[in-house]
């Protein structure tokens, strides 16, 4: 069969790989003319955290988490398996061991042992989570090399992958259509709704961190995603809201004034980019393949876009071959 896939942010970029791997003629449409512009994920961690997660969602997102950790390594796409530290302020306890109780697979660390692992954060928290299994990887770095496996055909050829096309499920010509377009879907699916995020990426070489630090603040609890080159990420902003503007002074305050709580070197440090985006979510924060005659739509990330998009197009693959299995049997 002939696939067409609508957008190229995590969700549809993954499903590509994977039915181009198992052997399914492939193409995605993107609206945007460069990757990135629009996508929530463009904005996202990179955290493949499923153990984490698991304090606010269900329990079944650890097994397909761990499932897309082994995808991502088997992509050669620069993941580090150092584990996620969890931290609170000494005043914040109460919230740490909130987290311990909801959440498994979890070693519990004092104050040399943060240091062991983090020598930067030394004498800055007496208590910590260390989730071993965990791991991260540059989510721009991760959608740039998928893209460019797609992009790269042999004379003659299309590419796989094109760009300024925007495209709908009714007009465009293929057997099974993957409709993986996220928030713009928001007004056509009733249970779908929109959380708003803001991030920032702060440089400063007073700092050194290996994995991501999760700091349970108790206004904004935030997460700093190392980058190398002396780059963090900063995010966790999530306002329910369809707002569909730039970052906001409050937003940012906020994650600036945790990063500076985590350490006071962030106070000097750079200020190199600020976002904002819109990630779509169902009601019980988990994505959902669904199908519609020839259209397979695949929605709902929220903040799990990286960790379970593995999953979610594996589960798209399942539905694909069933529908080719019924057609096939129809014709005959």
């Amino acid at each position: 069969m002939s696939i067409a896939i609508l957008g190229a942010g995590v969700t549809g970029l993954v499903a590509a790989t994977r039915f181009a791997e198992a052997g399914y003629a492939v193409t995605v449409y993107e609206r945007a003319e460069t990757l990135g512009v629009g996508a929530a994920s463009w904005l996202a961690g990179g955290m493949l955290a499923p153990f984490c997660e698991a304090e606010s969602a269900e329990d079944s997102i650890i097994e397909p988490g761990l499932s897309g950790i082994e995808w991502w390594d088997a992509q050669a796409i620069d993941l580090k398996c150092r584990g996620t530290l969890v931290l609170a302020p000494w005043r914040d306890q109460a919230d740490l061991k909130r987290f311990a109780r909801r959440t498994r697979d979890h070693e519990r660390l004092d104050g040399p042992g943060i240091a062991a692992l983090e020598p930067d954060l030394s004498g800055r928290f007496s208590e910590a989570l260390f989730f071993a299994r965990e791991g991260h990887l540059d989510p721009r770095m991760a959608l740039d090399r998928l893209a460019a496996r797609l992009m790269t055909v042999t004379s003659g050829e299309a590419p796989h992958l094109r760009f300024g096309m925007a495209v709908e499920p009714a007009t465009v010509s293929a057997d099974l259509v993957l409709d993986c377009r996220g928030a713009a879907l928001s007004d056509e699916e009733p249970d779908l709704r929109l959380v708003r995020g803001e991030m920032l990426i702060l440089k400063t070489d007073e700092l050194t961190l290996s994995r991501p630090v999760r700091l349970l603040h108790p206004r904004s609890p935030i997460y700093v995603v190392p980058r190398g080159e002396g780059l963090f990420m900063v995010g966790a902003t999530m306002v329910e809201s369809a707002d569909r503007r730039g970052p906001t002074l409050r937003g940012i305050a906020e994650l600036l004034n945790a990063a500076y709580a985590l350490h006071p070197a962030f106070a000097e440090a750079e200020l190199i980019e600020t976002g904002a985006g819109l990630r779509p979510a169902y009601p019980d924060n988990l994505p959902r393949a669904r199908r519609s005659g020839r259209v397979i739509r695949l929605n709902g990330m929220y903040r799990h876009g990286f960790l379970l998009a593995p999953s979610l197009a594996e589960e798209a693959l399942d539905i694909a071959k069933a529908f080719e299995t019924t057609n096939w049997r129809q014709a005959s």
